[in-house]
């Protein structure tokens, strides 16, 4: 069984929720519930869950600071959230899960069941952390990256460029390091065009500060940092040379 908490300020929200555990998640056994960032932190304190469903916004505070106050976490966490376009742009980089209110029962299931698959090797201390960091208008963004093998947490401004592979996505840095993930170049354009990356190719997507140089030859070519060549579109050549100009 997974020991699971649940902790949403609303108590509509706390019985949704324990109802759709209850109908399409056998496995889950709800420990404890809570309604406040400091019950919940009690709660917490008290036991040990594998997994914890944690609204964001609540009335003496967010999820975030109830995580904040804890020591070292030892838990999946997936967050329950309103849409918030700032606060999900920060879970996404740092890979971890959420669902939107009002809640949908397969979204949830299928959180559920990612999940269950992680929770015997996940660390999460390591992607709250970074998440902390990327809620913090003032600090440079990080990303998580999860492999098969491994979790990276790269500086974007280490990152050169990203390159797709069908449903995978290469990640090239300034130290010659090469990462693959199982998601696609799409899903990490979503998350990245507003920190200067620019997707010059449906196969390519750059990162603005590491381009040398633009050659007009082959059709357009971008000549990276890492002396690596990347073909620009010919729909994207207009809007690259504009963002140059604004550099």
């Amino acid at each position: 069984m997974i020991r699971t908490i649940v902790i949403d300020d609303e108590k509509n929200a706390r019985e949704t929720i324990l109802g759709m555990l209850k109908a399409y998640c056998p496995d889950v056994e709800v420990i404890e519930t809570a309604e406040s960032v400091r019950s919940g932190l009690k709660v917490l304190e008290q036991h040990k869950p594998d997994l914890l469903l944690l609204d964001i916004k609540m009335a003496d505070g967010t999820g975030f600071d109830l995580l904040k106050k804890l020591g070292h976490i030892n838990f999946l966490v997936i967050f329950i959230t309103a849409f918030e376009e700032f606060a999900i742009k920060a879970i996404k980089f740092s890979a971890l899960d959420y669902i939107l209110k009002p809640l949908d029962p397969d979204e949830l299931a299928n959180a559920v069941q990612k999940a269950r698959v992680l929770i015997e090797r996940e660390n999460m201390s390591e992607r709250l952390h970074a998440l902390f960091e990327n809620l913090d208008l003032n600090n440079t963004k990080k990303i998580v990256l999860k492999t098969a093998e491994s979790v990276h947490i790269l500086m974007l401004k280490d990152i050169i460029r990203c390159e797709s592979e069908k449903n995978y996505t290469h990640f090239f840095t300034a130290d010659g390091e090469r990462i693959t993930v199982s998601k696609t170049l799409k899903d990490y354009n979503e998350i990245l065009k507003d920190f200067n990356f620019y997707r010059v190719h449906q196969s390519h997507l750059i990162n603005l500060i590491h381009v040398k140089r633009y050659d007009k030859q082959e059709g357009g070519m971008l000549i990276m940092d890492d002396n690596s060549r990347v073909p620009v579109s010919f729909r994207k050549k207009e809007d690259l040379m504009k963002l140059f100009r604004s550099l």
